[in-house]
């Protein structure tokens, strides 16, 4: 509590440059499938075919394919995949972490990720180019840029070890703004508001908001979760007790209010604009939580691990989840994005793409990353026709709509 009554009067001091992040807010990978045998290059096929039995081949492949039959074939080995992907220039262990693009140019966007990967696109995300930041060069730090956000042309970048980034002019250039050493946790969400001003979230649970750039920060709410946590350990919150104090994940609704998951995944939290607390809530699943976010009407999603996907109950804040049956094929669900109040899209481990455009009730599996050793951790939706899936070994998807 005075941490937070200090923080929010007063000018932050420079972070010492020995600190180091002691949490790993994303999510922890699931299973991954081997790779996918790779097809045969052309040169190493058999080279004692003749020219007469190529041609005669290629007929006979072109007669079947325009046949009804072949056609109808043809039809029912292709995925009709909505997705492509985009291979960037970075090395292959990156974790991608966040996206975000300019509002006023949709073309101008920036992808962020671990080993201080910052890249840009002017051309929709169809091409990448590396960007750096000086400022954030200057130390021996190799940075992991979790979050994103901009709002007119003000944008703002977050990472760890604690680094906070502020652009004015859409990211041409980028400002780094001091830290306190008080700052309780470790910053895991931002979003800007415009007008230099930004909501800043940590994973104890901390929320400030600045409206001058960052040099000043007030707190939006009285205390950190642990502290909640210790008044209310006899309200009934299954795993309270013993509460490592930090979230395992964090999601802000478009109208600013929270969801989050504890870090065992025993029972999550919400919050919105103008309560004192988080409201600890718990879970109505038997498998632990993965992850937990906002529909487009206004409900909430939950991801349970081993596969599960539950929507709740009608709007708002509830305890009480249904169950969607999905092709998870066992693999866990990371992360779900909405398209538009009826289309979302879930990934998870091993490339498992899944699709509804009946708000939840059902979903059809994607085959796009099927031969993609990879876990998609996060689904982004620009608008409704940009859309983008970030996974680890610098794994992108495109939306092709």
């Amino acid at each position: 509590m005075a941490a937070l009554q200090h923080l929010s009067s007063s000018i932050i001091a420079p972070l010492p440059s020995q600190l180091r992040s002691r949490f790993n807010l994303r999510r922890r990978c699931c299973r991954l499938l081997p790779s996918a045998s790779a097809a045969p290059h052309p040169d190493q096929t058999d080279n004692a075919i003749t020219r007469r039995q190529l041609i005669g081949g290629l007929q006979a492949a072109a007669a079947f394919s325009l046949s009804p039959l072949g056609r109808k074939a043809l039809a029912a080995e292709d995925p009709l995949s909505e997705w492509e992907r985009v291979f960037l220039p970075i090395d292959p262990g990156v974790v991608l972490l966040d996206i975000a693009f300019v509002p006023d140019d949709p073309s101008h966007g920036f992808l962020l990720g671990t080993r201080q990967t910052l890249l840009e696109t002017k051309d929709g995300g169809s091409t990448w180019a590396p960007r750096s930041i000086p400022s954030a060069e200057d130390e021996d730090f190799n940075y992991r840029f979790n979050c994103i956000s901009f709002k007119g042309k003000e944008g703002w970048i977050i990472g760890k070890p604690a680094i906070l980034l502020y652009t004015p002019d859409a990211g041409d250039t980028w400002k780094r703004i001091p830290l306190s050493s008080q700052l309780p946790g470790d910053m895991v969400y931002i979003k800007a508001s415009g007008e230099k001003g930004a909501e800043l979230v940590t994973d104890q649970g901390a929320i400030y908001v600045t409206s001058n750039g960052g040099y000043n920060w007030k707190a939006a709410i009285q205390e950190t979760v642990s502290a909640t946590l210790n008044r209310t350990v006899s309200s009934g919150i299954s795993g309270a007790s013993y509460y490592t104090g930090t979230f395992s994940t964090v999601n802000r609704s478009p109208e600013g209010k929270y969801v989050a998951v504890s870090s065992r995944g025993n029972f999550y939290l919400t919050w919105e604009p103008g309560q004192a607390y988080w409201q600890p809530h718990n879970r109505a699943v038997a498998r632990r939580i993965q992850n937990m976010g906002w529909r487009a009407d206004g409900g909430l999603w939950l991801l349970a691990r081993g596969g599960g996907l539950y929507l709740s109950k009608g709007t708002g804040v509830t305890e009480e989840f249904e169950e969607i049956p999905v092709q998870s094929r066992g693999f866990g669900i990371l992360d779900v994005g909405y398209r538009s109040e009826d289309e979302a899209w879930a990934a998870g481990g091993s490339g498992i793409l899944l699709k509804t455009t009946n708000s939840g009730k059902t979903w059809i599996r994607d085959k796009a990353a099927d031969n993609i050793a990879a876990n998609l951790y996060s689904v982004k939706f620009i608008n409704d026709k940009q859309g983008f899936v970030l996974g680890n070994d610098g794994v992108l998807l495109k939306f092709l709509g």
